[in-house]
C-alpha cells in the first residue's frame, strides 16, 4: 500500500490508541491491562483489519484503462 493510503489509518489509530490508553482508561480508574483496555485494543485492531481489506477490495474493483 501506498504512503498516501495509510495515511488516514494511522491518523486514526494514533489519537485513539493515546487518547484512549493514556488519557480515559487512566483517569477513569481503569489503567493497566484489563476487560476495558482489551476491548479498546481490539477495536482498535479490527478497526485497522476492515479498513486494510476494504482499501484493497477497492483497488481490485477499480476499472483499469
Amino acid at each position: 500500500m501506498r504512503w498516501g493510503l495509510v495515511w488516514p489509518l494511522v491518523a486514526f489509530l494514533v489519537p485513539s490508541a493515546v487518547i484512549g490508553f493514556a488519557i480515559v482508561l487512566p483517569r477513569a480508574g481503569y489503567g493497566g491491562v484489563n476487560e476495558l483496555s482489551i476491548g479498546h485494543a481490539a477495536t482498535l485492531v479490527g478497526g485497522a483489519v476492515t479498513y486494510v481489506v476494504g482499501v484493497r477490495a477497492a483497488r481490485k474493483e477499480r476499472p483499469r484503462t
